[in-house]
């Protein structure tokens, strides 16, 4: 009688495969690459500039994260021997991690240049890391593969195009672009159903993803008004209100309590 590993392993690549086929055949239309900004579009003068620093807060006791139920595919449970749990909620010191912060209104009309070196998102023990990150419109986003085992990488969009493509072999890497901003996106691979990762795409370079205890910085900001926007996969979003002055740095911060999350 095959043991259930040795089906898997039989299985996995064939699985994959339909992936791949089920994605070729279509994944809707493709939005409009954003156009290029007029010549007399203005830009940040670095002179003049501020900053935005916080921290994101939790209070009471956060939800426990449950434990992943790895099987079927020996890499995965190999590289995960003590077990994982989910990472809906990280927090530290009272701080939450794991939250995308942005500009969400107020920059008018300021033109900013596109990065050319990739935002990089790899798959590590049967895991998408980072599980939350951040990228402009038109930035590559290279999607790696450090496992020995086939994973597929599945977007989720609401407005950009969405992909499903296998990724077969360790050490494989695809690049993809987003055409207009979304926050957020979700990642996840269809062959191993607890994988998944979040991504914000902004016009901007005004995203932090909060870390070591919920902390965020936004550099560079030019003075004016601003709405900053914090998203959190379970707790949901929140909005505030900012006037950053020249040469300012001014503080801001959310508070999640437990009581109001999911």
């Amino acid at each position: 009688m095959i043991g259930k590993f040795m089906r898997m392993k039989i299985l996995r690549p064939v699985m994959a495969a339909l992936v791949a086929a089920a994605a070729a055949c279509g994944s809707g239309e493709k939005p409009s690459a954003p156009t290029g900004a007029p010549a007399s579009a203005p830009r940040v003068d670095a002179a003049t500039a501020g900053a935005i620093v916080g921290r994101v807060s939790f209070e009471g006791t956060p939800p426990a994260n449950p434990r992943v139920k790895i099987s079927g595919d020996p890499v995965c449970v190999r590289a995960n021997s003590d077990g994982i749990t989910f990472e809906h909620y990280v927090v530290k010191d009272g701080g939450l991690d794991n939250v995308f912060v942005y500009v969400k209104d107020g920059l008018g009309s300021y033109t900013f240049d596109v990065p050319s070196e990739p935002v990089k998102v790899d798959q590590q023990g049967c895991r998408y890391v980072p599980y939350v990150l951040g990228a402009r419109v038109g930035q590559p986003v290279e999607i790696s593969n450090s496992d020995e085992t086939t994973h597929n990488v599945h977007s989720l969009p609401e407005t950009n195009r969405e992909f499903n493509f296998a990724q077969f072999k360790q050490g494989q890497k695809n690049v993809e672009t987003f055409t207009v901003p979304e926050v957020m996106i979700p990642l996840k691979c269809d062959l191993h159903g607890w994988m998944r990762a979040y991504l914000g795409v902004v016009e901007h370079p005004y995203f932090a993803v909060t870390a070591d205890g919920g902390k965020f910085e936004l550099k560079n900001v030019p003075p004016g008004t601003y709405t900053i926007e914090a998203w959190h996969e379970k707790a949901g979003t929140q909005t505030q209100q900012i006037t950053v002055a020249q040469k300012e740095t001014k503080e801001i911060g959310f508070t999640y309590k437990a009581t109001s999350t999911n």
